[in-house]
């Protein structure tokens, strides 16, 4: 038996949808709470399927991982041990390798399975890697312990304050470096830093930890290192990433939508184009309303590192610019397998032309209804968008890729008067 979502397009969608806590802040939070001596709580926490990986692991290790109200989680290490990180859920989840930061500052050292995760093409972890050995850190790699896979051991003596560089402005290196140089010796300085809110959101809970870590949100941050963390409380950010999906979807089908716990300047670049695409919105404080938009216009993406257009968001909208008339352009800078969002909705009638890196929309497609794949996360968000649109019923198979960073969409868009449900086909 198969899980799918099926939906049958055409209801303009009406009402409030509230945003979960951010997937991509949680994944790392959580691998950053278990650096700490003392127990940690976490408001905000989404209930998504990575959520549960990560806390599968930290039991493994024998961390307490208490669910004490909705979507907040107790987080005790102080029983915790340094394992072997050889489990499946290591396989499954890319974001586990922020276990290696924490457990190597910790530890000094750190044992894994190389991480899993979204097919997205190559997406090396060397940057990572130059960090860790930056501060000091040794590495091996192991590919006899488990068949067709390699097991990593990173561990130092100690762990000394340097000045890295990177070349990419990369979010999971810059804060995998942070979490390692938290304890190590003297001061470290991460040049050309990835500037994402999540690593914000991170930085305040090492902080709030105990941690000296200065510069978040710009290129440039500065960790003088400590010798213990402690506990404390911390409230996720909201996911810009699951808000501007709905908001996309909204303008695609809405009467008119209200998105609330958002922060809307964190979706600046995509609340521009919607703009440009002619999207009656109107951002707020903290939530995002959009109304009915008839005529939608083509525009040009470029995908980039924040502030930039957010690759997680070039595949939602790349259903919305079927819509649109002329021809849209999607460059994407960052992962070009994002592009196979693109070739499942050729198949709903969308009209694609793919040059990698650049993929072209042609609107204005009628899209049907049909038998559609999700091969990753955000091809996921962008089918569930084009069933929202498509005449006839659109089925979505691989559905665990959807449930791996949207909480409870399907029961969130029925609220708003979508058709859709799950269900089990054999």
């Amino acid at each position: 038996m198969e899980e799918v979502i099926r939906i049958n397009g055409g209801k303009l969608l009406d009402g409030t949808i509230k945003v979960s806590g951010a997937k991509n802040a949680t994944v790392a939070l959580l691998p950053a709470s278990v650096m700490a001596y003392q127990p940690v709580r976490i408001a905000g926490i989404p209930d998504i399927s990575d959520v549960n990986s990560l806390k599968e692991i930290m039991r493994f290790m024998n961390v307490d991982v208490q669910e004490i109200g909705d979507n907040e989680l107790l987080i005790d290490p102080t029983n915790m041990e340094n394992r072997v990180l050889d489990l499946e859920a290591v396989r499954k989840l890319r974001a586990s390798y922020y276990f290696m930061g924490a457990l190597l500052g910790k530890y000094r050292k750190v044992v894994m399975r190389m991480p899993g995760g979204c097919d997205l093409g190559p997406r090396p972890i060397n940057l990572h890697l130059k960090g860790f050995e930056a501060l000091g850190a040794h590495i091996t790699y192991d590919n006899e312990t488990i068949p067709n896979d390699i097991i990593i051991t990173i561990e130092a003596e100690e762990l000394v304050g340097t000045r890295i560089y990177l070349d990419f402005a990369s979010v999971g290196a810059t804060i995998n470096i942070i979490m390692a140089a938290v304890y190590a010796k003297g001061r470290t300085i991460i040049e050309n830093a990835a500037r994402e809110p999540e690593i914000i959101d991170c930085i305040n809970l090492l902080n709030r930890m105990g941690a000296v870590i200065r510069g978040g949100g710009t290129s440039r941050v500065v960790i003088d290192g400590v010798d213990r963390l402690g506990g404390c409380f911390h409230e996720i950010i909201p996911d810009r990433i699951e808000a501007g999906t709905y908001i996309i979807l909204s303008a695609a089908m809405a009467n008119h939508v209200c998105i609330e716990n958002v922060i809307p300047y964190h979706l600046d670049s995509l609340i521009s184009k919607l703009k440009e695409m002619g999207v009656n919105i109107v951002p707020s404080l903290d939530r995002v309303d959009v109304y009915s938009s008839p005529a939608l216009n083509a525009v040009d993406i470029t995908t980039m590192p924040y502030p930039g257009f957010a690759t997680d968001l070039q595949s939602p909208l790349s259903a919305l610019m079927t819509k649109a008339e002329g021809t849209s352009t999607i460059l994407e800078t960052i992962y070009p397998e994002r592009f196979k969002a693109c070739e499942q909705l050729e198949k709903m009638g969308a009209k694609v032309k793919i040059e990698q890196p650049q993929a072209e929309i042609t609107g204005i497609s009628h899209l049907h209804g049909c038998d559609v794949t999700a091969t990753d996360l955000r091809c996921g968000a962008a089918l569930v968008v084009a069933g929202l649109m498509a005449d006839g019923m659109t089925t979505i198979h691989e559905i665990k890729h959807i449930d791996r960073g949207y909480q409870d969409i399907v029961s969130k868009l029925r609220n708003l008067g979508a058709d859709i449900w799950r269900e089990h086909i054999d």
